[in-house]
């Protein structure tokens, strides 16, 4: 190395020279060097002085404690993460942080630029090979995604794994500023989670005293999979002006039959846009076609941002909202 190369040259100095100057004045600005030589030693210790403090900065550890209460030692500023959902995705680039993304996950669309990024596979299951080929210095997932023998095995290979839950609106805005701690970005995680209550509180302000909209949001057809009082996006429903019809179900993703769908008698169903369910297939499907907003038409489309709990749902928020209340 450099700097023990450096060392060795001061220990073999003469005795002679030792005496009466400074190791400095010894070797580095000697009178019989000429100007060009004392320059390229100046050089040199202006690089060794800088490889020092990037070694130092590189070495900055922290202790942080993610959603789930496990403590971690992560580095004081990470600069090789890996998104492990696209919804940590969106929430780092959001943050400004993509220029320090190395790795997203499968399925990831927001925003456009991280398509560039390679993928370490699925959300349930990434490849391990995957992620440990690209270095990370952390990874971030979601507790409700991310699997424990996925987080283990990371882990043991030294690669800390910061896991946030955001349920619910709230629960977006803490993993918001969660994930900007341990990016060592908290300023702007305050001021985009300052942006976002800000758009939430006007989007709340424009329904209200206005007529709730009661929507079905099914989630699949057969079976029948819907969204219960818990879910996030019942509470996004509702932010926007609507109610959905199954939110006294105690399950986040119930599975419910056809007859209750039938004596909840929705006025609107909720369709993701582009899902595999249209209103076409359902008008040919026994009780679905008997449902008077299907024969009728009354469907409300949103974007599939609605899935997203990072910054992106708040789009669908809006979009939802201009939908319910014209």
């Amino acid at each position: 190395m450099v700097v023990r190369f450096w060392f060795l040259r001061f220990r073999c100095l003469p005795s002679s020279e030792a005496k009466g100057s400074s190791v400095f004045q010894r070797f580095w600005l000697r009178p019989d060097s000429s100007v060009e030589t004392r320059m390229k030693k100046m050089t040199f210790i202006s690089v060794a002085v800088m490889l020092f403090g990037l070694c130092s900065l590189s070495w900055a550890q922290r202790q942080v404690r993610d959603e789930l209460g496990r403590t971690m030692t992560v580095p004081d500023k990470p600069h090789r993460v890996v998104c492990l959902t696209p919804s940590v995705t969106d929430t780092v680039y959001s943050l400004g942080a993509g220029q320090d993304v190395v790795g997203v996950s499968d399925y990831t669309k927001y925003p456009i630029e991280a398509l560039k990024k390679p993928s370490v596979g699925q959300v349930l299951n990434p490849s391990i090979e995957a992620v440990v080929a690209l270095h990370p210095d952390l990874a971030i997932g979601v507790g409700d995604l991310t699997t424990e023998a996925a987080v283990l095995k990371m882990e043991r290979l030294g690669i800390p794994v910061f896991l946030v839950v955001p349920r619910g609106i709230g629960g977006i805005y803490r993993s918001i500023e969660n994930i900007g701690k341990v990016l060592n970005r908290e300023r702007e995680a305050r001021q985009l989670v300052s942006g976002l209550r800000a758009r939430e509180e006007a989007v709340r302000k424009r329904v209200s005293g206005k007529a709730v909209v009661r929507v079905l949001m099914p989630l699949s057809d057969d079976p029948v999979i819907t969204i219960g009082k818990n879910a996030f996006l019942t509470e996004l429903i509702a932010a926007a002006g609507g109610r959905s019809v199954t939110d006294d179900l105690a399950q986040d993703w119930p599975g419910i039959s056809m007859e209750a769908i039938l004596a909840r008698h929705p006025d609107y169903l909720v369709l993701i846009e582009g899902s595999p369910m249209t209103i076409d297939d359902l008008k040919k499907r026994p009780g679905w076609k008997t449902l008077a907003c299907v024969q009728q038409n009354r469907i409300f489309y949103v974007d599939d941002k609605m899935n997203y709990s990072s910054p992106q749902v708040f789009d669908a928020l809006e979009s939802l909202a201009k939908q319910f209340h014209p």
